[in-house]
This record gives C-alpha cells, structure tokens and sequence, in this order.
C-alpha cells in the first residue's frame, strides 16, 4: 500500500518493501520524491526519516527546477526551430491566405497573414505541433498496448512546466507535453511507454522499473537523454487537447 508524507509542500510518496534499508529518491524531471522503506517501518518513523533529509530532498527539487530551457521564440526569419531532434531556420512569409507551416530539408517557413501578431504566429506553430503529434501517438500506443497487454482509453495533449508525460492508471489516460515534438522520435516512444507502464504499476517502484526492463531495455539512456534536454520557455498558459486512443 501506498501512503503519502506532506512535509510543507514536498509531497513524498512511501511504499514498504521486502528490503532492509530505506531508499529515499527526488525523481526528475518534476522532481517528485518518493520513500521506500522495509516492510516493518512505521509511517512516523518514516516521517521522521524525511524531515531529516528535506535540506537535501530541496536541493535535487532546486537542481530539477533550474534544467535548461529554450529562450522565447520571438518567431522571426533566421530563428532557430526544433522538430524530431532537427534543428530549422525559420523564415515568415506574409501573405493573404490561410497560416500554414511547411518544411523543406533546413527550413521551417511559417505563412502568416499581413501583420500578425507574435501570439498568433506561435499559436499557429503550436497547432501544427498538435497536429503532428496526434499522427505519431496513435500508432506509438496501438504498438504498445499490444506488448504491454494494456489499454489507453485516453491521450492528452498539453503543454507542461516540468513534466514531459503523466498517467491517470485508473481512468486509462496518459497525457504528453506537447514539447516532445521537438525532440528526437525514439523519446516521444520512450514516454508513451513510461507512462503506458505506469496502467501495470502506478509507482516508480521496483516492479516498475522491471517492467520497463522486460519491455525497453534501453528506457534508463533514453530517459538520461531526455532530461538532459531543455524544456519549453512557457512563453505562453497551458493548452491542449485530447483524443480517444484509437484516433488516427
């Protein structure tokens, strides 16, 4: 069983195990922290462990704060743009039609019409992220609803500060920041497959991590990878959106 310690506002998941030490872990890239202790450890116990420990459980939460992120866009010709790991040069056409993005093999060209706004030309680019992402999901859970023996009944879209997925295990919802469009694919799969396993395992346990072992036995590179990248600027409040599983 799990139970939850609330120390202020470090929230610190505890479970009891077969093992004979407690093992205390700040989890990047949000920074949850989660306690694993023997099986005969009493909660207050347990409590007063983490309260020992909260200077260093704040540092590692500080260190996961302060993980790069990009600077603003400002959406202009000659800026630097990322899709699937690529770096583009931007170049923003003007023109009375209808705002569309298109590539070439180094350039990203934003159509936008006469005299938009910043806002508007990011919003147009978050869309055609959206839209990307919704063609490259599906397949990423049909592939591994079938290896993992679950079922996603739900995926969501979202821009997040700190996170680059999330599970709802008992609803059967995943959800993916949107930021994962600019990264190479094999991490967009890495965390439909992270969050997916969390539908067998909720925690970051043991059980997990060996379900995970079983199944993407190169998941502890690809997470290293990941968290080394930056994050989104948040330039912007969260916005998203959601699709059955089976869309595509």
């Amino acid at each position: 069983m799990t139970e939850t310690i609330q120390l202020g506002e470090v929230s610190i998941e505890v479970t009891r195990k077969d093992i004979k030490n407690v093992h205390l872990s700040v989890h990047p890239p949000d920074g949850h922290v989660t306690l694993a202790a023997p099986l005969a450890t009493r909660l207050e116990v347990a409590r007063a462990y983490a309260i020992s420990k909260l200077g260093w459980i704040r540092d590692q939460q500080q260190k996961l704060a302060s993980q790069p992120r990009e600077t603003p866009r400002q959406f202009i010709t000659r800026e630097s743009h990322y899709l699937w790991g690529r770096r583009y040069l931007l170049e923003v056409e003007e023109r009375p039609a209808k705002p569309r993005v298109s590539l070439d093999h180094k350039r990203m060209t934003l159509m936008v019409r006469p005299g938009s706004s910043d806002t508007k030309r990011a919003d147009v680019i978050h869309q055609w992220h959206m839209a990307l992402l919704h063609e490259a999901v599906p397949p990423l859970i049909r592939k591994w609803e079938q290896k993992l023996g679950v079922q996603v009944h739900r995926y969501f879209l979202q821009r997040m500060k700190t996170k680059w997925g999330s599970c709802n295990h008992r609803a059967g919802h995943i959800r993916l920041n949107t930021e994962l469009v600019k990264k190479p694919r094999h991490l967009l799969e890495y965390v439909v497959v992270h969050e997916m396993a969390h539908l067998l395992e909720p925690s970051h346990s043991d059980r997990f991590g060996a379900i995970l072992d079983r199944h993407c036995v190169s998941w502890r590179e690809a997470r290293a990878e990941l968290n080394a990248l930056p994050l989104g600027a948040e330039a912007w409040p969260p916005r998203g959106g959601s699709w059955p599983s089976g869309r595509g």
